[in-house]
């Protein structure tokens, strides 16, 4: 499988996502996991034009991400998973996608949230998918930029637990 790293952002591709991930990984394909983007031609622009011209950008729905990577389909490039929320994880996990380990980026506050992180706000139902993907066996790593310590998630989103 020619996945090399799958990461949560809610930014999809931008600054950090785009050129110091993709440099340290030496990905050359980004795979934008993403429903409404994948439908969205001005939100697949976007992505295209914050995406490094030397990589190549994939913006596909779970389901044809899943069928695709499990057809190996990318199985000659360096793939770097990006997506949004952890339940795209959970899906593409549960479809067969052999997803190791997950690199929790950010996820921004809204009115439901509450701060993990400084940069990682969940609500409930996220911190269900995190317990599911755990028990499932992909390790969760929270690491912002590739120069800062990968830190163990799960121990944070406990940290959290309330009651």
């Amino acid at each position: 499988m020619a996945i090399i790293a799958a990461r949560i952002d809610g930014r999809l591709v931008h600054g950090q996502v785009a050129n110091l991930w993709t440099t340290k990984l030496g990905a050359s394909r980004i795979i934008v996991v993403d429903d409404a983007a994948a439908k969205s031609d001005v939100e697949k622009s976007g992505l295209r034009m914050a995406t490094p011209e030397s990589v190549r950008l994939s913006v596909l729905d779970t389901q044809r991400a899943a069928q695709q990577l499990l057809d190996h389909r990318y199985d000659s490039q360096k793939v770097f998973l990006v997506a949004k929320r952890p339940e795209t994880y959970l899906a593409l996990v549960q479809a067969g996608v052999p997803i190791k380990e997950l690199n929790v980026g950010n996820m921004s506050q809204t009115d439901e949230t509450r701060s993990i992180t400084k940069s990682i706000n969940v609500v409930d139902k996220d911190v269900e998918t995190f317990q599911q993907l755990n028990d499932l066996g992909v390790h969760l790593i929270a690491q912002m930029v590739p120069g800062d310590a990968a830190a163990d998630f799960m121990p944070l989103l406990k940290k959290d637990r309330r009651g």
